[in-house]
C-alpha cells in the first residue's frame, strides 16, 4: 500500500468528520423526531438533549461497529486514500441528494456502499468481506421490522398497564418518559453512527502504518467522531423532522415513547453484535409500529413507500458514486 503525504491524510480524516458531522444533521431526526412532533421538547432544546446524548456514547459501547467497517466489509489490505476518498465522497453525495430532497435514506449504508464500490472498482469482487456485507444487507430488512414488532409490543404492554389511568394522568406520565426514550434512542444512534466513520478513519491509519499493532481505533478518533457527529445533531436537519415526525403518522406522547423505545431497543442490540444499521431505517419501522396499532389507516403508507425505496436504492446508488470517485482519483 502505498503512503499519501501527511496533508493529504489529514485532508481525507477531515472528510472523513465532514461526512460524520452530516450524518448527525442527516439523522438528526431520527432521534428528534418524535419528541418534537409529540410537542414534549421544542426543536431547539431537543437537539441539545440528542447532541449531548450522542456524544457520550463512546462510554456505554464498545467499538465492534467500528471494526465491522474499518475490516469487515472490504480487505483492510487493499485501502489505500483512493479507496477512501471514494467512498466518503459515495456516501456524502448520496446523503446531499437525499437531504435536499427531504427523503430519510440512511447515511450508514451510504458509507457503505461507497465503500464497496470504491473497493470493488479498485480490487474487484475479491475485495469484498461478503460476511460482513451479508449482515449488514441482513440489517436493512430486520431492523425497521425489528422496530416495528417491539413499538407494537410497546404500545400493547403500556396500553394494558394504563387502562384503568385517566387519559390525561397517562399523558403526563408519557410525556416525562418521551425524555428518557429520546435519551436512549440519541445515544444508540451515536453509538451505532459515529462508529462507522471511526471505522474508516482507523483503516485509512491501518493502511498507512500508523496503527502499532493490530487494527484498533485509538481514542482521539473516537471523540472527534462522537464531536462531529454531536455539532451536526445540534444543527439539525428539519426537512427530514418534519418527515419523520408528522407525515408517515400523527404521534402522541404514549406512542413517541413507544416507538423511540422500541427502536432504541433495537439500536443497543445491534451495537452490541457489532452490526452497522441504519438508524433512518429503524425508527421508520417503529414509527410505523406504533400508527399500525392504532389502526392501519393512521399510518400514510404513500410516505412509507417512498421512504422504502430509497433504503433499497442507497446502497447501490452511493456504491456507483464512490466507484465513480475513485477512478476519478486515478486521473490525478
Amino acid at each position: 500500500m502505498a503512503e499519501i503525504a501527511f496533508p493529504l491524510l489529514i485532508a481525507l480524516i477531515g472528510i472523513a468528520l465532514l461526512f460524520d458531522l452530516l450524518n448527525g444533521l442527516h439523522d438528526a431526526a431520527n432521534s428528534i423526531a418524535t419528541v418534537v412532533s409529540t410537542r414534549v421538547l421544542s426543536p431547539q432544546v431537543a437537539v441539545l438533549w440528542a447532541a449531548f446524548f450522542n456524544f457520550i456514547a463512546f462510554l456505554v459501547f464498545g467499538l465492534h461497529v467500528a471494526e465491522t467497517v474499518g475490516k469487515g466489509i472490504v480487505s483492510a489490505e487493499i485501502v489505500d486514500a483512493s479507496v477512501i476518498f471514494g467512498a466518503l465522497m459515495g456516501a456524502i453525495s448520496w446523503n446531499l441528494i437525499t437531504w435536499g430532497l427531504g427523503i430519510p435514506s440512511s447515511s450508514s449504508h451510504a458509507l457503505i456502499g461507497g465503500l464497496i464500490g470504491a473497493g470493488t472498482a479498485k480490487a474487484g469482487v475479491s475485495a469484498v468481506v461478503w460476511s460482513g456485507v451479508a449482515k449488514t444487507v441482513a440489517a436493512i430488512f430486520l431492523s425497521p421490522l425489528i422496530g416495528l414488532l417491539l413499538a407494537l409490543l410497546m404500545v400493547l404492554v403500556t396500553s394494558w398497564l394504563f387502562a384503568r389511568r385517566t387519559p390525561a394522568f397517562a399523558d403526563g406520565v408519557f410525556r416525562r418518559l418521551q425524555l428518557v426514550s429520546a435519551a436512549l434512542y440519541s445515544l444508540g444512534h451515536g453509538g451505532n453512527d459515529a462508529q462507522k466513520t471511526m471505522g474508516i478513519i482507523a483503516v485509512l491509519l491501518y493502511s498507512q502504518g500508523m496503527l502499532h499493532g493490530s487494527f484498533h481505533v485509538p481514542l482521539w478518533v473516537v471523540l472527534s467522531c462522537q464531536a462531529a457527529m454531536g455539532i451536526g445533531t445540534l444543527l439539525g436537519g428539519w426537512r427530514i423532522v418534519h418527515t419523520m415526525g408528522s407525515k408517515i403518522t400523527r404521534l402522541t406522547p404514549h406512542q413517541g415513547f413507544c416507538a423511540e423505545s422500541g427502536g432504541a431497543i433495537t439500536l443497543f442490540l445491534a451495537t452490541f453484535g457489532g452490526i452497522p444499521v441504519s438508524t433512518t431505517h429503524t425508527i421508520t419501522g417503529a414509527i410505523v409500529g406504533v400508527g399500525a396499532a392504532r389502526r392501519m389507516s393512521a399510518v400514510r403508507w404513500s410516505v412509507a413507500s417512498s421512504i422504502v425505496v430509497a433504503w433499497v436504492v442507497t446502497l447501490p446508488a452511493a456504491a456507483l458514486v464512490g466507484a465513480m470517485f475513485y477512478e476519478l482519483t486515478l486521473l490525478f
